[in-house]
């Protein structure tokens, strides 16, 4: 099985249709890769904002969801949303931040699909987002990224 490194999008080893098309490629990968990153960071940090202001908030809804206690998993929730939305926008300490945000994600997915009862219908937003939060967790940051910058990676 072959490594993961930071240039995993690199083109030159793929055989294009269009080969005129690879530099191309190969310039916009790590910023569509720094878009990703920074949009699903930012979503995660308007999404944990409210619960930081209010770090006790969401007692309630997480026990009823049998997070007990929930003076201890509602802070953790404020804090896994807004910091790890953080420092996956800053790209910093990046596997860690998507795999907590990862976790949140497979939490609200069976909110709304089981104990919502909604289904797919209910749990695709969640389920899309899951999928953005594993690439970082599997891929890291990027070449755009301040764990590219420091040179060490979680």
């Amino acid at each position: 099985m072959g490594s993961t490194t930071m240039s995993d999008y690199n083109t030159t080893n793929t055989r294009l249709i269009i080969p005129g098309l690879q530099g191309l490629y190969a310039a916009v990968a790590p910023l569509t890769v720094l878009y990703m990153r920074v949009i699903c960071g930012a979503a995660f940090m308007v999404h944990g904002f409210p619960k930081i202001m209010n770090p006790m908030g969401a007692v309630g809804m997480v026990e009823g969801l049998g997070f007990t206690p929930g003076w201890l998993w509602s802070p953790l929730l404020a804090g896994t949303e807004f910091l790890g939305g953080l420092l996956l926008v800053l790209g910093l300490l990046t596997r860690p931040a998507a795999v907590a945000t990862s976790i949140v994600l497979c939490v609200t997915t069976y909110f709304h699909w089981v104990v919502q009862a909604e289904g797919f219908a209910g749990a695709e937003k969640s389920l899309l987002w899951l999928g953005l939060t594993l690439y970082f967790a599997a891929h890291g940051g990027g070449r755009l990224s301040l764990d590219r910058a420091w040179g060490k990676q979680f």
